[in-house]
């Protein structure tokens, strides 16, 4: 089973294994900003795709946010062939943003405050290898920078654990279907969202205030630009 009763004094549930409910999306088309703004991407996996989606959709400056996968071996995978944990992909967002408003380093800081970077194939009750913590670099510059980061919260011991953090080029993109889009905001009553996400997004807006959108201060807006 992908979900546990989310009643007080259980773990934290497993998500919930979904049927589709529509067809695969691509990326949303940039805004018309991009036009004049020098947009660029980055693509990042830590866990359930719908939690770092929830989270990075309320950073200033980023754009846009899509899940997906990416990192694996099969040519076109589903939900459900990640699922298995055979092809070799990653749960991952990929992030449109402004780097004039957000930094790479701003979203790196992000990301490893919202998961648990020390352990490989695995956050929380969700285990396998789509869940495993990594940083898809789309430019020679993010990968040095994750890889310096990784280097600079070792040395600060800040998880008290080696980081198993993961830094590749990405390759591939392949957009989940379209339901798991916007996920959390789609469906704040499901069990892994009140459970889970909603007290990471909740952390996330108290550690991070300084980055927020400013519609995000406010508690429970949830929703996407």
């Amino acid at each position: 089973a992908r979900e546990r009763d989310p009643t007080p004094g259980h773990d934290a549930p497993r998500r919930r294994t979904l049927h589709p409910m529509s067809d695969p999306t691509s990326p949303p088309a940039q805004d018309a900003t991009s036009a004049t703004t020098p947009l660029e991407t980055t693509t990042l996996g830590g866990g359930c795709f719908w939690c770092l989606d929830a989270v990075y959709r309320g950073v200033e400056g980023v754009h846009d946010s899509v899940a997906g996968y990416a990192g694996g071996h099969a040519p076109h995978p589903t939900y459900a062939d990640v699922c298995t944990g055979t092809t070799g992909h990653a749960e991952v967002v990929r992030l449109t943003y402004d780097p004039a408003v957000v930094t790479f380093d701003d979203l790196l800081n992000v990301f490893f405050s919202i998961h648990d970077p020390t352990t490989k194939d695995r956050q929380g009750a969700d285990v396998g290898p789509q869940y495993r913590s990594i940083v898809l670099a789309e430019s020679d510059a993010q990968a040095e920078a994750a890889r310096a980061k990784i280097a600079e919260l070792d040395a600060e011991a800040t998880f008290g654990a080696a980081i198993v953090t993961e830094v590749e080029r990405l390759e591939t993109f392949h957009p989940a279907e379209g339901y798991h889009q916007n996920f959390f905001a789609n469906n704040p009553g499901q069990g892994y969202c009140a459970a889970v996400i909603a007290p990471k997004v909740s952390a996330f807006r108290a550690r991070h205030a300084h980055l927020l959108k400013p519609n995000r201060a406010t508690p429970g807006t949830t929703g996407a630009t």
